[in-house]
This record gives C-alpha cells, structure tokens and sequence, in this order.
C-alpha cells in the first residue's frame, strides 16, 4: 500500500452511503442541542398565537425563515403594525449574524465535486444550534459525505420544529402562558454556553463578556438599536484586545 493510499489518522475513514450519512445527521436532531431548540419554538408558538398571527403564516413563517431571533423580530413587527419597510430591514438585521457562520462552515462540505446550488441549499439551515452540531461533529465525518450529513441535520431539525409549531399553534390556548416564556428563555442559556465552549479564540469569549456587560448599559442609552450597538462595540473591542494580546505575546 502506496503512503498517499493510507489515511492521515485525523481523517475519518470514508464508509457508509448516502442514506447513512444522512441519518447520522437526522439523529443528532435528538441531542441535547436539538432538543433545547424545540423547546424554543414552543414558546415562539406561544408568541405568535398571543400576537395574532394567523396559523398558516407562522407555519411558513417557520419553515421559510427557519432563524428563530428572526421570526421574533418578525412577529413583534407585525404585531406593533410596523412598515413592510421597517420589519424587513429589523429581519435582516437580526439574521446577519449568520453569515459568518455560513462563511465557515461552507469551506468545510466543500468538495472539488460539490456543485454551488447543493451549498446555497444547505445554507438556508444554517443557524446557530445546526452550525454548533456540524462544526462538532465533522470531524467524525468524511470530508465527501458532510454535505449529506448537513442536509440529513439541517432538514430534519427545520420540517421537525415546523410540524411542532403547527401542533403547538394549536394546543397554545391549553398551556400555561408562564411554561411557555420558561421554555423560551432556556435558548439563550443555550446559545450562550455553546458559543462559549466553541469558541476557538480567547477573543470570542471576550466579546460575549464585553456583550453581556454593555448590553444592558445600550438598552437604557438607546433602546431602539441596542442590540446592534452592543454587538458591534463588544465585537470590536475584543477583536481589537484580541490582537493587542498577540502583539504584546510576541513583542515580549
């Protein structure tokens, strides 16, 4: 056997076929992860019954958005009777976090063979529980086979929470207003302690520290754009004590 034939032993052997790459995605809809998501889209059922949304439209909503911040924002706009104008600009806004992470995990189901269209497909799933699982757990997956596994994830967790919207829209009326703010609540938690532990610069830590900590100071400031404000000062504040570490690091 040939040296380049032998597989480098931090890359997983090449085995399995489609359909088990994709169920090795499907079945992470039933980690931790994935279920603290859906305990998320309960309460946002919740919401937008109380906000009047018809039922179909919180369906689509679902399905077609599929960021839960997003479809917040969303909601809340057409519940204030906001612009068309305004409720987009508030969406896209709340969803362009997501494009670093689109960015980074993109080049990692890039094959020679992966055609663009497969790519921007699975780039509608990208969100941040799905891109904390993939990012995780490719390494255990053939560099061949990640798009199918993505898919297998990403599919799975958005028919999956919009089926259990549908169902909750509808048993909303019968559950306790307070079970359903509980159980929205517990994402965030989430999130936070994903992003910290996935964090691969100290600098990303950082910025969540300087997040949480400015956070509240923009709300009073400005309450209208404190989400924005918050995240672009944290950001560049920890990206620029991120560098000013290394260069110390290294002049020392």
């Amino acid at each position: 056997m040939t040296e380049s034939a032998v597989p480098k032993h931090d890359e997983p052997i090449a085995s399995g076929g489609f359909w088990y790459w994709y169920g090795r995605g499907l079945r992470e809809v039933f980690s931790l992860p994935a279920l603290m998501l859906m305990t998320a889209f309960v309460g946002f059922a919740g919401f937008a019954r109380e906000a009047g949304l018809p039922a179909g439209q919180v369906v689509l909503m679902t399905l077609m958005i599929w960021a839960l911040p997003a479809k917040f924002v969303l909601a809340a706009a057409i519940q204030s009777g906001a612009s068309l104008a305004a409720a987009f600009i508030a969406v896209t806004l709340s969803s362009a976090r997501l494009m670093p992470m689109v960015v980074s995990i993109v080049p990692e189901m890039r094959t020679k063979g992966t055609r663009t269209w497969v790519l921007v497909f699975l780039s509608h799933f990208v969100a941040i529980t799905a891109w904390v699982i993939a990012m995780d757990r490719f390494r255990e997956v053939p560099r061949e086979w990640r798009t199918t596994f993505f898919a297998g994830l990403g599919c799975t967790l958005t028919l999956g929470n919009t089926a259990l919207v549908g169902v909750v829209y509808g048993l909303a009326p019968s559950l306790p207003a307070e079970l359903l703010g509980a159980l929205f609540f517990l994402t965030p938690v989430y999130f936070l302690c994903s992003l910290w532990g996935s964090a691969r610069e100290p600098s990303g830590q950082l910025a969540m520290v300087f997040g949480l900590l400015l956070g509240p100071v923009f709300y009073l400031l400005v309450p209208g754009v404190s989400l924005l404000a918050t995240g672009a000062v944290a950001g560049v504040a920890a990206y620029g004590a991120g560098r000013f570490a290394r260069w110390w690091a290294n002049r020392t």
